[in-house]
């Protein structure tokens, strides 16, 4: 019995050994999939059309601005004292709210890029995932980053061109 069971043991041992060199790796440039995405297209002309938009605004500010400018610059010796001070002070005044604007326009261009971007990655992760589970992937490392300190590109198996097909991305528009 004791035989029976050493032999048991020695074989599961053996399979579960050999068992952890049949596991597949791969690797994937994930940037190069999201950049070839049509969504990512998409994504970038709806951004330069947001960013034109405030981009518009803020120029419509600033020429306002500038006219003011030159309406105080050449009226300010036949102004009054108050006159000239409450000029003045609407120019700080509009000066501070096209800072203002700057800052809230810089927040919605990235929050813009966040809203659009996420489902396009989700959609990425998605496919990256089913084709790992389909093809029996142990782990599949993110190669965009350069954040391994070392992995041995053929004993990594690269996962782009089926994860391409699922995404329905043709190779062409991958190059």
């Amino acid at each position: 019995m004791k035989k029976v069971l050493k032999l048991t043991l020695a074989l599961a041992m053996m399979m579960s050994a050999s068992s952890l060199f049949a596991q597949k790796f791969g690797r994937i440039d994930t940037s190069a999939i999201l950049v070839a995405m049509p969504e990512t297209k998409e994504m970038q002309s709806s951004m330069e059309t947001f960013v034109a938009g405030l981009r518009e605004t803020l120029e419509t500010m600033q020429v306002e601005y500038n006219n003011k400018v030159q309406e105080f610059q050449k009226n300010l010796n036949t102004w009054s004292e108050a006159i000239s001070q409450v000029k003045q002070k609407d120019l700080v005044d509009l000066q501070g709210r096209i800072e203002e604007y700057q800052r809230a326009a810089a927040q919605d261009i990235q929050n813009k890029e966040i809203e659009l971007r996420n489902p396009i990655i989700e959609k990425a992760k998605a496919a990256i995932d089913k084709v790992a589970a389909a093809n029996g992937y142990l782990a599949v490392f993110d190669t965009s980053m350069g954040s391994l300190a070392y992995f041995d590109e053929a004993a990594l198996t690269d996962i782009a061109p089926l994860v391409r097909t699922e995404l329905g991305i043709k190779e062409e528009a991958a190059n």
